[in-house]
C-alpha cells in the first residue's frame, strides 16, 4: 500500500533531483521509493552483481590497466 509523505530539502536540490529522474523517465516518487529501498536492503549483492558505488569505482579501473577479472579476484581473496 502507498503512503504519502513529505519531505522539506533545498529548493535548487529539489530542483536538480526532478531534472534528474526526468532525464531517466521515471517519477520523484520511484526515484525517492528505489532510494529507500537500496537504504534498508538487508540483503548482500547477489554474485557479480555490482552495486551503484561499485560500477562507479570500476569505471576507474577501465582507466587503468588492472583488469577486472584480476581486480575481483583480489578482492575475494582479501575478504574470504
Amino acid at each position: 500500500m502507498a503512503t504519502k509523505i513529505t519531505l522539506y530539502s533545498d529548493e535548487d536540490l529539489i530542483k536538480e533531483v526532478k531534472k534528474y529522474a526526468k532525464e531517466r523517465g521515471v517519477s520523484l516518487s520511484k526515484l525517492t521509493t528505489e532510494f529507500f529501498k537500496s537504504l534498508v536492503a538487508k540483503e548482500q549483492p547477489q554474485k557479480n552483481q555490482k552495486t551503484p558505488l561499485t560500477e562507479e569505482l570500476f569505471g576507474i579501473l577501465k582507466e587503468s590497466d588492472i583488469e577486472e577479472e584480476d581486480y575481483k579476484r583480489y578482492l575475494e581473496e582479501k575478504y574470504r
